[in-house]
């Protein structure tokens, strides 16, 4: 079987508007047009800024027009998963109990600096309602549906982001990560998610879930894209206390002589199933793996993120679950419920977990640069699973997706998903996370761009 050709990347779109290939409104037309016959199939979008769309397209074929220098993403079109404000719409965030609520005000700080960098927003995206599950089956607007196999899940809680990308229907789509929110989707979608370190994106402006754990991260369909996008939009904002100045980040970064690159074991091989295995070991001999380490924290680390995720989202949510019970769909509420009446003594204990686990992980990159684990246990599972099999036993599907993306949120450390497919060119994608030390997102997105340059790692177009 042919290989399937990769889906057109923003780096290479923004190139073509640069060079007065394609007009900024072309782009926003044929991306629309897409979106039109592609989304009833998947379920991505919940809505479309198209007024909004416009105004920024024919704005920077304005700028070409009188001779100015345009900016890295111009005329790109891009979404953005509906927890993150956009001026004058409401930010659902997956649900109905917001839907009464004021349209925002004003644009998430990332959302202002990719519209700077010349990014076209042309929608919002479906989600897990409140950002908590992994598989984006949302019962206010429908499940999302895998663009590679329309009866699988998308993955979550940013599955339509995974979605859209993955359908080729735009080439960049902004996500949350908490407990793995990025990468699941990345991995089941066969696209490429960035979550970076705790603290280099702003979270101004994007409804939160749990203050210590949530990340802004980018799926997208190439490693080039991940770094336009990162550079748009890091930097310390007034409206996020924990986002700091990194010194930004610097690229192209070439992947050092000898890196030192060791594959995780012990938790992250005992729920690897086979695909996910595969994946790993292809991987790990491009990149050429030392050997195996374990992190011998990542499951008290899991336990820990599942605490703080009760606790903060929770008690973010206690008084109106009090008054609205009836309006939280089912998958999300008993759980937030429950979150907000776990004692104060196990929060305290979780984020004691959280800095011993946070401490153990440095030590790893004293011996190693860079870290592989898979991304997702196994493939895209059917939607309405209940659960799925990992060597002869049953896992909770909507909890169990994140078993190996969840150690890695709750120590902040900056992580690229890439997309990994069958040696036979059949089946569908699982990623394999690349994990760095803490603002070392460069390496992350180094190797990556090795794996993708050796046609390991590639967002591919769906059915072709």
């Amino acid at each position: 079987m042919q290989q399937a050709p990769a889906i057109a990347s923003a780096t290479e779109l923004a190139r073509r508007v640069r060079e007065g290939e394609v007009t900024a409104v072309q782009l926003l037309d044929q991306c629309l047009a897409r979106i039109e016959a592609g989304n009833p199939a998947i379920n991505a979008f919940t809505a479309l800024t198209r007024e909004r769309a416009r105004r920024e397209a024919q704005a920077i074929d304005a700028r070409r027009a009188r001779g100015e220098t345009l900016p890295p993403l111009a005329g790109v079109p891009y979404a953005v998963k509906n927890l993150f404000d956009v001026q004058g719409e409401t930010t659902l965030c997956g649900g109905k109990v917001n839907a009464g609520d004021p349209p925002a005000r004003q644009d998430a700080t990332v959302v202002a600096r990719l519209r700077e960098a010349g990014a076209v927003l042309v929608g919002m995206l479906n989600m897990d309602e409140h950002a908590y599950g992994f598989t984006t089956e949302n019962t206010h607007y429908g499940a999302t549906r895998n663009p590679h196999d329309g009866t699988r899940v998308a993955g979550g809680s940013s599955g339509g982001s995974g979605a859209a990308v993955g359908a080729g229907l735009v080439p960049l789509a902004l996500g949350s990560d908490t407990n793995g929110s990025v990468r699941v989707p990345a991995s089941l979608c066969g696209v490429f998610g960035h979550k970076p370190t705790y603290g280099r994106l702003p979270r101004g402006g994007v409804y939160p879930f749990v203050f210590s754990l949530d990340h802004v991260g980018t799926l997208a369909a190439s490693t080039s894209d991940l770094v336009l996008a990162c550079q748009a939009m890091q930097g310390a904002d007034g409206r996020d206390p924990a986002c700091v100045d990194s010194g930004g980040l610097v690229w192209p970064t070439p992947l050092p002589e000898g890196l030192r690159v060791g594959v995780l074991g012990g938790w992250f091989a005992q729920y690897a199933g086979q695909a996910a295995q595969q994946a790993v070991q292809a991987a790990a001999q491009a990149l050429q793996a030392r050997g195996t380490v374990v992190f011998e924290l990542a499951e008290a680390a899991r336990s820990a993120a599942f605490v703080l995720t009760g606790c903060e989202g929770g008690a973010l949510h206690r008084e109106r679950l009090r008054t609205r019970y009836d309006e939280f769909e089912p998958h999300s509420r008993d759980r937030l419920l429950a979150g907000s009446l776990l004692p104060a003594a196990w929060l305290v204990t979780a984020q004691q977990v959280r800095r011993r686990a946070y401490e153990q992980a440095l030590k790893l990159f004293e011996q190693y640069d860079l870290l592989l684990a898979p991304a997702t246990p196994v493939p895209a599972p059917p939607i309405g699973a209940p659960s799925f099999t990992l060597g002869g036993q049953d896992l909770p599907a909507r909890a169990s997706l994140g078993l190996l993306a969840q150690p890695i949120s709750c120590v902040g450390l900056p992580v690229v998903s890439v997309p990994m497919w069958p040696e036979a060119g059949q089946g569908l994608p699982i990623g394999v996370q690349l994990i760095a030390a803490p603002w070392r997102d460069d390496l992350c997105l180094a190797a990556s761009a090795r794996l993708e340059s050796l046609g390991l790692a590639q967002a591919r177009v769906p059915g072709a």
